[in-house]
């Protein structure tokens, strides 16, 4: 017994090796794009501080390394700068590896050299299946999230629906299976209020197919109408 306490006495005055947290750094940026004052609450838990993001065309890459191995990170900052943008896109970039056979051919041309998106086997995700918060909430109201991690076109998601919000405060997961390694956070805006963005050819499609309907309508009550003055 003597020895056993001898021993925890000499480790209690031994100094305690620090955890390392991992890094987080912005490599590039557009449009305004800025974050600042990361901290960390917790084992697993990063806040970035302030994410600002100045309009539609604001973009910009985080880097991450340093995450443990099948860990649940949650991420959680304030965006600020939304301005008329509509959603908010996260996306995951993966470096250039062994894993790479199941990605995409064509990678997007956002996607910078050396990186590619995040398909289903890299390990890299938004916490998959975990029970982590995703959530964009902002003074009257929360945005509407959808996911896109079960394929291998990429993880990634939106939080739409951000109109007339002037910040929020923002939830998801990272999880790294194997730990260690340095990945990319994409993070831009899909949309405006301002209609600076082209309609998608299926909304150009539905619109069309719309107004014909419409038309439709109004040919066949005019001739109703005719026809009642003719009797």
């Amino acid at each position: 017994m003597r020895r056993v306490c001898g021993a925890l006495a000499l480790a209690a005055l031994l100094p305690v090796a620090a955890r390392a947290e991992p890094i987080v750094s912005v490599q590039s940026s557009t449009g305004g794009f800025s974050q600042t004052g990361t901290t960390y609450d917790g084992y697993r838990m990063i806040d970035f501080g302030t994410v600002t993001m100045t309009g539609a065309g604001s973009t910009g890459l985080i880097l991450m390394n340093g995450l443990r191995t099948w860990s649940n990170y949650n991420v959680t900052f304030s965006l600020e700068g939304i301005g008329s943008a509509t959603t908010l896109r996260v996306e995951i970039l993966d470096p250039l590896n062994g894993d790479d056979r199941l990605d995409t051919a064509d990678q997007p041309s956002y996607v910078p050299s050396g990186w590619s998106t995040s398909n289903n086997r890299d390990g890299l995700s938004f916490a998959q299946d975990s029970s982590l918060t995703r959530s964009a909430v902002f003074a009257g109201g929360s945005a509407n999230v959808f996911a896109d991690e079960g394929t291998h076109r990429g993880d990634i998601l939106l939080f739409s629906g951000l109109q007339g919000a002037e910040s929020a405060r923002v939830n998801f997961g990272l999880r790294d299976a194997i730990g260690g390694r340095n990945f990319l956070i994409r993070f831009s805006f899909v949309g405006d209020n301002a209609g600076t963005h082209s309609p998608e050819p299926a909304t150009m499609l539905l619109l069309g197919t719309g107004l014909a309907g419409i038309a439709g309508v109004y040919r066949r009550r005019r001739r109703a109408g005719s026809s009642a003055q003719a009797c």
